[in-house]
């Protein structure tokens, strides 16, 4: 007579693992997403501090740090237009204590400014939220013998204009590019390492014009140090009511905003990258947040993960199209 392959302790093993098989589906073992996060998580910012990314990053993941409580730590890791904080998360352990946090125009434009790219957005990052947006205004020192979007024209179709930006692929860059090509004129680039250094010299005189983050220029506007001379908006701004959008000053079919968008590297489990999702999009529904940013006149959003995923699809074509028309390179 054969003896049965299982023994009592085999039996006992069996029995345990269906057990454990059993209060997983209940729910009753504690899941991964609810033992996270255990320790800090730090949250890459590729731009210089002091813009509006880092500020709206400070404020929301200092929320999420006493939700969570473990501290989402910024660090910005600059470099490249973005690139290099970027490839850092995209390289990184798919665990969720390294996140991304960042301008769309990394993601959706750098692809066709740079011939080679050490990422692939669509398959090194995970898309979280897009968290808030901004507009950008172009503006000009007062020195600068222009009043409206059509002089500007006139002015820069002379000679090429010069002109700063925060960086390739940062929201200024990306938005004077675009419209040269529509309004017909040249440029010479400016770059500077982050929107802050950038708008101490634009109200210094020390560069004369630029698309600038709204919330970085808006009181600057209203004390009559810089003017303001149109908004990449489909409507004017409370805070400037006398600037014009760029579709009131001639260009109905110039709009153009700019996303901060928190990611993970692909790979990131579900349970995580849903908790993250759902507790960054309760913390940005807070009426304190959305107060605290009006008057930066930047707008908190709090999109789910596929609403962020399909925008960045869908403007990483827009982006392909713009810089093939205007042979946008940043290498």
């Amino acid at each position: 007579m054969k003896r049965n392959p299982i023994g009592p302790k085999m039996k006992r093993s069996m029995v345990a693992a269906l057990v454990m098989c059993a209060a997983l589906a209940a729910g009753i073992v504690p899941s991964l997403a609810q033992s996270y996060p255990t320790r800090p998580v730090k949250v890459v910012v590729p731009f210089a501090a002091g813009g509006p990314l880092d500020l709206v990053g400070r404020a929301v993941f200092e929320k999420l740090s006493a939700n969570l409580k473990q501290p989402f730590v910024l660090e910005n890791r600059t470099g490249a237009g973005g690139n290099i904080g970027t490839d850092a998360v995209a390289k990184a352990a798919p665990d969720g204590y390294t996140l991304l946090f960042v301008l769309s125009g990394t993601l959706t434009a750098n692809p066709a400014m740079y011939r080679k790219l050490p990422f692939n957005v669509e398959k090194d990052l995970r898309p979280i939220s897009m968290l808030a947006a901004s507009t950008q205004m172009l503006v000009v020192h007062p020195s600068v013998p222009v009043s409206t979007l059509a002089e500007f024209v006139a002015y820069a179709k002379k000679e090429p204009l010069p002109y700063a930006h925060a960086g390739p692929g940062s929201g200024g860059h990306l938005a004077m590019e675009y419209f040269r090509t529509m309004a017909g004129f040249e440029t010479v680039q400016v770059p500077y390492r982050g929107n802050a250094p950038l708008v101490v010299d634009l109200v210094a005189g020390q560069v004369k014009a630029g698309f600038v983050s709204t919330a970085g220029v808006i009181q600057h506007v209203r004390d009559g140090k810089l003017k303001g001379l149109a908004i990449s908006a489909t409507a004017r701004s409370e805070l400037a009511p006398g600037v014009p959008t760029t579709a009131e000053a001639g260009y109905p079919d110039f709009k153009l905003g700019t996303y901060f968008v928190l990611l993970a590297p692909a790979g990131t489990p579900d349970a995580i990258a849903d908790l993250l999702e759902r507790e960054v999009r309760a913390v940005l529904a807070s009426p304190e947040l959305q107060e605290k940013f009006r008057p930066q006149d930047i707008e908190m959003i709090g999109s789910d993960a596929a609403a962020a995923r399909a925008f960045l699809r869908e403007d990483t074509a827009l982006w392909a199209r713009i810089a093939k028309e205007a042979n946008l390179r940043a290498d």
